[in-house]
């Protein structure tokens, strides 16, 4: 789901950027945070995958004209269910009717179409506004409600500037006071609202709750408003922490349970194999010493990252000081350490992945294939494990070296990610939960074959059948009551060096995701114990059921067609009707397939009168310059 945060006209640069840096750090990954322009707002369908619009502090005329097109739109969202956040000027045009600085050379008067709170948001509370300026800001102090925290608080150093009050607020019915102020021509003052709004929810704040205490400018209007905080600082930020976590409840949002990283940089990886082929390990190890130099560890300098390659003995020391080292060193090296002799770490090194259940799960997945024993290596017996990493998928496509030395094919795996990739510019979010990796090998692969283990009886029982795929590289859980839910979504990158094609095949599948996300687990109906699922049996039974495929796809000599008719049977598209907006005027096209060679979506005008730009009577769409919305039924220019 997304939360929408308004960039446009009217909009303070300082506002949204601290408004987009809250939301993103309480939010993620349980929500992708980004912004929407007026332009969006009013023609596109938004509303089908919004959490939460907010509109940040800046100016409310702008806001009047800018959204003029969208108000409708807006108001229909929240009071169908919808939720809304409006800070400053936000909350101001959100109000039936705003009165600021009346008789003042900088009046402003009149109507607005939201209506959020049913009443007269009225400003400035506090005088010395101007226009561009930090004459009139200042630190204030807010008594919070129990209905906001749990009990009546007072929150002090909170950044205001041009901010109203809610008139009567206590008195206008579906309306709850969330703080008013303390001090001066404000006191007692509502500062903060929340207001029920059809079957939906607006929280309105006339202060600027999105300012951190610890930055400009909210530092210099704490030390100009005379508040002592220089040693309680850091209370009083978490205490704004609180009022902006306990606002985004009340609007219905479900914040992420606390991750337990140790740390923001990232782990130590273990490169580890079964133990039948441990001397490829120990085969590369040799390759780096032959192109660096044999120390310990082997330094390895590549294009995008440092790498050291430990091949001494794991032991509970050897991690501690690589993780002392890299806390005292500015630069942010990648720690492996080589486990050659086939044995994996033992499991306190790994507490979030079993390494050893893995090889298990792998072992027993393989004999159900009858994948033979007698190959020298299969799919997934060599393993790159980190808990923390930055990017399986970077890590290995933005490093030609390391790929050179790397055994094939080699699983990149991570439970944590700090900045996975998705297509194009997009990030992939690492939920708790998210199966996470990257598939390096050297033959080119058809993109489309990791959601086919996902419906296997090992990992889903009966209930495979609810995993889909969305053109063009996303996995979809079909929900009771006929919705659906991205769950998953595959990336592919390839290089060709010296008559070489490199191919890394990244994959985020939420496995064990807790709601709001959607994933695996929750696929399968309260009662059915025996259908168990874990990260370990997962992986092992996507790596088993790609490395068939495979050997299939080899063995055609590198044509999808063997799997073309079970790529239509599982995805979402067959005979789907969408509108086409990438040509003018738009068209109403029938979705029939893809094509062999390219993995095209291929599309039938409904209306018999037109013919493609070559003259063809379908349409083929590529994927890098079209976004398929499947909830508003349009293809559109990706943008």
């Amino acid at each position: 789901m997304d939360v929408l945060v308004y960039d446009g006209p009217g909009v303070s640069k300082t506002s949204l950027s601290y408004t987009l840096s809250t939301l993103r750090t309480l939010l993620l990954p349980n929500y992708t945070v980004q912004t929407i322009t007026p332009q969006s707002l009013a023609s596109e369908p938004w509303s089908a995958s919004c959490a939460l619009l907010a509109l940040p502090g800046g100016r409310d005329l702008p806001y009047l004209s800018a959204l003029q097109r969208s108000n409708a739109l807006i108001a229909s969202y929240v009071r169908g269910g919808g939720s809304f956040l409006g800070i400053c000027a936000g909350a101001y045009y959100a109000c039936r009717k705003v009165e600021w600085e009346i008789g003042s050379e900088y009046e402003v008067s009149g109507d607005r179409p939201l209506r959020f709170f049913d009443g007269i948001g009225r400003g400035c509370v506090y005088p010395g506004f101007q226009y561009g300026s930090e004459s009139g800001a200042r630190a204030v102090c807010l008594r919070a409600s129990e209905s906001l925290i749990g009990k009546e608080e007072t929150l002090k150093g909170l950044y205001y500037n041009g901010g109203g009050e809610f008139v009567d607020a206590q008195a206008t019915p579906g309306v709850m006071v969330l703080a008013r102020y303390t001090e001066d021509d404000g006191s007692d003052k509502v500062a903060g609202v929340s207001c029920q709004v059809g079957d939906g929810t607006a929280v309105l704040w006339a202060i600027h709750p999105e300012y951190p205490l610890t930055l400009e400018p909210a530092l210099s209007a704490i030390a100009g408003s005379g508040l002592d905080l220089k040693d309680r600082i850091d209370q009083h930020e978490e205490n704004r922490w609180r009022l902006v976590k306990q606002s985004l409840r009340l609007l219905g949002l479900s914040l992420p349970a606390p991750i337990d990283i140790k740390t923001m940089r990232p782990l130590p990886q273990f490169l580890t194999s079964t133990p039948g082929i441990s001397s490829t390990i120990k085969t590369m190890s040799q390759s780096l010493i032959r192109d660096s130099m044999d120390s310990e560890p082997i330094v390895l300098k590549d294009s995008a990252d440092t790498f050291h390659f430990h091949r001494i003995a794991y032991s509970s020391d050897l991690v501690n000081r690589i993780q002392t080292s890299q806390e005292s060193d500015t630069t942010v090296v990648k720690h492996v350490i080589v486990l050659g002799e086939g044995t994996p770490p033992p499991k306190e090194a790994t507490r979030a992945y079993n390494i050893s259940q893995y090889y298990s799960d792998l072992s027993d997945a393989q004999k159900q294939r009858n994948l033979s024993s007698e190959r020298p290596q299969k799919m997934g017996e060599i393993l790159l494990y980190g808990e923390v990493v930055t990017s399986t998928q970077t890590m290995l496509d933005q490093n030609p070296k390391l790929l050179m030395h790397l055994p094939v094919p080699l699983l990149s795996l991570a439970t944590h990610q700090l900045s996975g990739r998705g297509r194009g510019s997009n990030t992939w979010l690492s939920p708790p939960g998210c199966l996470q990796f990257s598939l390096f090998l050297r033959v080119l692969s058809p993109l489309s074959r990791v959601q086919s283990p996902c419906r296997s009886s090992s990992v889903l029982g009966n209930f495979g059948d609810k995993v889909r795929l969305k053109w063009p590289n996303d996995i979809y859980a079909v929900l009771e009551g006929g919705g659906v839910k991205k769950i998953g979504g595959i990336l592919v990158n390839t290089s060709f060096t010296g008559g070489i094609v490199d191919i890394v095949i990244g994959c985020g599948l939420n496995v064990l995701s807790p709601s709001p996300l959607t994933s695996l687990s929750q696929l399968i109906p309260a009662g059915f114990s025996d259908t168990v699922i874990s990260m370990e049996r997962t992986t092992a039974t996507i790596m088993a059921t790609f490395d068939e495929m495979w050997l299939q796809f080899l063995s055609s000599k590198g044509s999808f067609e063997p799997f073309l008719d079970m790529y239509l049977q599982r995805w979402l598209h067959s005979d789907q009707l969408v509108k086409l907006t990438t040509v003018d005027p738009p068209v109403m096209v029938r979705i029939v397939g893809i094509t062999l060679n390219h993995g095209l979506l291929r599309t039938m005008p409904e209306s018999r009168d037109y013919m493609s730009h070559r003259g063809e009577e379908y349409i083929d769409l590529q994927p890098d310059g079209n976004s398929f919305d499947l909830m508003a039924g349009l293809i559109k220019t990706k943008t």
